[in-house]
């Protein structure tokens, strides 16, 4: 028996937001993994204008230091 998983709904075109604000860092951050890398639109399922905007979103945040960069690695 095959699972098939649920359709993904882009909660940027559901909420009706016409544009990501690269000021909303706590927004932004759910879109980045714990290493600091941005999550892809197959595993968030934003559609493909607003990853677009959201790339550009994260990127120009953590450009004025609103988002760092990477994260620091824990050793275990």
């Amino acid at each position: 028996m095959a699972f098939t998983s649920r359709k993904k709904i882009c909660k940027y075109c559901e909420n009706k937001k016409n544009t990501i604000d690269y000021k909303d860092y706590k927004n932004l951050k759910r879109a980045i993994t714990e290493q600091g890398k941005i999550i892809p639109r197959r595993v968030t399922g934003t559609c493909a204008k607003h990853q677009r905007e959201l790339v550009q979103a994260i990127k120009r945040a953590r450009n004025i230091a609103l988002l760092p960069y990477s994260y620091d690695v824990k050793q275990s």
